[in-house]
C-alpha cells in the first residue's frame, strides 16, 4: 500500500472514533424515575425547586453539603444532595439542571445549572415600548 493510502486510513479511523465519541456523549433531560432505573449512571435532571420542603445548608457545620428537593417534570419530588457550597440566589431559580445519579432515594449531583428570571425583563419591555 502506498504512504498515502495508510495516512487517509488512519485519519478515517480517527474521524469515525471521534464522531463515535460525541454521539455518545450527547444525552437528553431525563427523569428521576429513569435515573432510578439505571442507578449509578450519570443523568441531566431538569426540574422545579419544591419550595414546599425545607432547604438544608449550615456552612458552619460542612460548607460543602448542600440539599434541596426538585420536582421533575412528571411531577416526582426527590431529595438532592449537592457537595458544593449553596449556589448564589438559588430560591430565585425558575428551573434548575443537575448532573448526576441516582443513590438509593437520593440525587446525588456533581452540578447544578440555573435559569434565573432576567432582571432586564423589564428594562426590555420599556425599551422596545419608546417612540422614537
Amino acid at each position: 500500500m502506498k504512504k498515502t493510502n495508510i495516512i487517509l486510513l488512519v485519519v478515517i479511523a480517527v474521524a469515525i472514533g471521534v464522531i463515535v465519541t460525541m454521539v455518545g456523549d450527547f444525552s437528553t433531560y431525563e427523569t428521576f424515575a429513569t435515573a432510578r432505573e439505571k442507578e449509578g449512571k450519570e443523568f441531566h435532571v431538569i426540574g422545579k425547586l419544591d419550595t414546599l420542603q425545607a432547604m438544608h445548608y449550615d456552612p458552619v457545620k460542612d460548607a460543602n453539603l448542600f440539599s434541596f428537593y426538585v420536582l421533575d417534570k412528571t411531577g416526582e419530588t426527590r431529595k438532592v444532595v449537592f457537595y458544593g457550597a449553596k449556589p448564589t440566589d438559588f430560591e430565585k431559580a425558575e428551573s434548575v439542571v443537575l448532573t448526576g445519579k441516582m443513590e438509593g432515594n437520593e440525587f446525588h449531583c456533581s452540578k447544578i445549572l440555573m435559569k434565573c428570571p432576567s432582571k432586564y425583563k423589564d428594562d426590555q419591555v420599556v425599551v422596545s415600548n419608546k417612540q422614537m
